[in-house]
């Protein structure tokens, strides 16, 4: 019954609270251009502050918001086949641009640009991916947005569970700082199922930074991040509608609305509710491809600006999810020992604060931001129960300023970070002897301080330092530093280094090993992870045909001194986790072009090798189940008048190395390498005035893993795993929806 009114409440849209990234005093606006006598937002356009590398890109609305530069009050607004305009601005107000088409040689030209932008003016290699990119596929949730992306791939951790990991510079997600408005989320227990705790039709962007990242935002965050913005009250729609379906029995709706009650207040509701309505046994080895998922998912936020220097954003989100897993028959909430059961239940509740304010120099603000979470989760795994906790508090006080210039700033303060965690795992549900707690609070408290100094439209050179004090391993100092130079107005080169440090959560971050028949073996003083990131990236720009061709490479390497090594080589009945003894590195090596064909046509064309390789029961391997190499191809049309739009894109993954099984019976061994494999996915949209229709398929030709569940049908046996996962396990999949968007004037 409880289910039963979260799903109704969720359908029509009422939903709990969540909050925005502080912006202290900032300009936002929309750009746009006359194309056959209608006016169309211009999407991946220019925004910076005059005679300054400090701007933004528009998004897919043709929106944009940037912070007040207090040096100059003139912003550049620019495109291609477009005159630049140069605007005077003030803080706190929207401006609405309408550029001019250029003329050359007597014929007008003008751009198109893709969903997906990197950043001229950011110091380090980002990536934003905007809402339009978003539409561009099914991105049901955040585990489903990289579909049309060369940097990040999105795999499952297990054949059995529904976890997902991100990969990002060829190693796991656990090396990425996942942010949600720069704030660290989805840490420990939420690292497993996270990429699903947040739904696709609200997220307003995506940023991924690659390599180091910024101190402000703490010591993790090994190979880069990615950061989330939510829909904000200011500039979201009024009212949108989002409902989907799939021939996988998925159904799913969203939810969102803002009002502005007056210049100082406004407040955003965003709802989702997604239930699957089927089970799925394509490959028929008895258990279901996928769980059998209920969601409800609730956001409120709140905005105030004074309109004098001082602004502040607050709210909450709730979480309610069930994934019921296993063999197709079991349909029980408790364990059973016939019947191979999956069940995790989970409840999640966030809270958010954020306040800024701009002392009267202009020139100075301080910012604070705060969140808590808490997470409950029980859960079991055939015979095993797995029932876990975890509280988290983080805060963060950031004080900004300049030294002798403007050209000259700095960036200093204190975060906090504390996680409580209490973990009870019986191996047997029938044994209470069987029971295993693990208890334990991490406290971090640190400081920081970070330099920028800039020449513009030259150089940018960011270099940070922060000290933090673990209750557990002691005082740690973490520096990194990042370089932008333009070699000239169409050549930029940029470069990082930095280390980082996370604690490994092994229980939590790598639950879904559960689903197995392998002892877990936890070795006594689990260290803390360490490693040193550096890299290079070297942009170029052409104009061919009065269209930009962009092409990147980069390099990057990441050297781990200390690592939680997952061991799953040593023995086929047992998984180990214990400290890094002897090598182990990432290097990744990546070019990308993009470019427009033809008018309407644009084409994303990447290919990526990784050489990731770590010491495994003395060994230096190749890290298992990853691909060697990686490709990606897509192509986006949209019709004159943007009637519809039709998307493909197919993903090349290499071969890769499999942990050995040849200590099973015959009948349950498995390769010791997979085979190269391609996958294919394509969308076809229709728009109308105020919403929109689209159909689309995942998994074109059908490629799945072969019996990815080994044992499947002896799942109390000791040689059942699911964990030696590499490919897709659900086929080929159509999905369908509809779009409904009031939005603002």
């Amino acid at each position: 019954m409880k289910r039963f009114i979260w799903g109704w409440i969720a359908t029509f849209g009422v939903a709990s609270i969540g909050v925005a990234q502080v912006a202290p005093n900032e300009i936002s606006g929309i750009v746009k251009a006359r194309e056959n006598k209608k006016e169309v937002e211009l999407v991946g356009a220019n925004v910076y502050w005059l005679g300054t590398q400090e701007g933004t890109i528009t998004d897919g609305t043709g929106k944009f918001t940037v912070p007040v530069n207090r040096s100059t009050r003139k912003l550049v607004v620019s495109y291609i086949g477009y005159k630049a305009d140069t605007l005077a601005v003030s803080g706190n107000q929207f401006v609405e641009v309408m550029l001019e088409p250029e003329e050359l040689n007597e014929v007008t030209v003008a751009g198109r640009k893709p969903g997906t932008h990197m950043s001229r003016v950011d110091p380090m290699t980002s990536v934003k991916i905007t809402g339009e990119e978003l539409c561009k596929a099914a991105c049901c949730n955040l585990g489903e947005s990289f579909e049309t992306n060369a940097s990040v791939d999105v795999s499952y951790s297990d054949a059995a569970t529904g976890a997902k990991q991100i990969q990002m510079l060829g190693l796991s997600g656990n090396y990425v700082q996942m942010m949600t408005e720069n704030m660290p989320n989805f840490r420990g227990l939420a690292t497993p199922y996270g990429l699903g705790y947040i739904a696709g039709p609200w997220m307003e962007s995506i940023q991924v930074s690659k390599g180091t990242a910024s101190v402000l935002n703490g010591y993790e965050g090994l190979t880069g991040q990615i950061n989330v913005e939510y829909k904000k009250p200011m500039n979201s729609e009024k009212f949108y509608l989002n409902l989907f379906g799939s021939s996988a029995g998925r159904a799913e709706s969203n939810v969102n609305g803002s009002i502005r009650l007056n210049e100082k207040w406004s407040t955003a509701i965003l709802a989702h509710y997604s239930e699957d309505l089927m089970s799925m046994d394509e490959n028929n080895d008895g258990f279901r491809d996928e769980p059998v998922l209920k969601q409800a998912n609730f956001i409120n936020r709140w905005n105030y600006d004074n309109q004098n220097g001082f602004t502040s954003q607050f709210g909450i989100k709730v979480l309610d999810e069930n994934r019921l897993g296993g063999q197709m028959d079991f349909e029980g909430e408790k364990p059973s020992a016939k019947l191979y059961g999956i069940n995790i239940d989970t409840r999640r509740y966030e809270g958010f604060a954020k306040a800024g304010y701009v002392f009267d120099d202009d020139f100075t603000s301080l910012a604070m931001v705060a969140s808590y979470s808490y997470h409950d989760q029980n859960s079991f795994y055939g015979l095993k129960r797995y029932d876990a906790k975890q509280s988290s508090v983080y805060a963060n006080l950031i004080f900004q300023s300049y030294l002798g210039g403007v050209n000259s700033k700095f960036s200093t303060g204190a975060s906090f970070q504390s996680d409580n965690f209490d973990e009870d795992l019986m191996l047997n549900f029938s044994d209470q002897g069987s029971l295993v707690n693990y208890k334990r609070d991490e406290v971090v408290p640190g400081v920081f301080f970070q330099y920028t100094y800039s020449i513009p439209e030259k150089l940018t050179l960011i270099a940070g330092i922060r000290s933090d004090f673990h209750n557990n391993f002691g005082t740690f100092v973490t520096p990194r530093l990042h370089v932008k130079y333009n070699l000239s107005e169409n050549w930029i080169l940029r470069a990082s280094a930095g280390k980082g440090y996370r604690t490994p959560n092994v229980l939590a971050e790598n639950s879904f090993l559960l689903a197995s028949s392998r002892s877990i073996n936890i070795a006594d003083n689990i260290d803390q992870e360490e490693a040193w990131n550096y890299g290079a990236n070297i942009t170029r720009y052409i104009h061919i045909n009065g269209r930009e061709l962009t092409l990147n490479a980069e390099y990057y390497r990441t050297d781990f001194i200390n690592q939680l090594i997952v061991d799953a080589d040593q023995s086929t009945d047992a998984v180990y986790f214990y400290n890094l003894n002897g090598d182990s590195y990432a290097n990744n090596f990546q070019v990308e072009a993009k470019y427009e064909l033809i008018k309407g046509l644009d084409m994303v064309a990447a290919w990526r090798i990784n050489d990731v390789k770590m010491t495994i029961n003395d060994e230096l391997v190749d890290r298992p189940l990853r691909s060697r190499y990686k490709g990606l191809l897509n192509f986006s049309y949209t019709t004159p008048l943007k009637k519809w739009q039709f998307d493909f894109t197919t993903q090349f993954n290499g071969k890769g190395r499999v942990p050995s099984t040849v200590m099973n019976p015959q009948e349950y061994q498995r390769p010791e390498e997979f085979d190269p494999y391609q996958i294919m996915n394509g969308q076809i949209t229709k728009y109308f005035r105020t919403w929109e229709l689209y159909v689309g398929v995942e998994n074109l030709a059908n490629f799945t893993q072969s019996d990815p569940i080994i044992a499947g049908d002896d799942p109390f046996g000791q040689y059942f795993d699911s964990s030696l996962i590499w490919g897709p396990v659900m086929g080929r999949k159509i999905y369908f929806g509809l779009r409904f968007a009031i939005d603002r004037e």
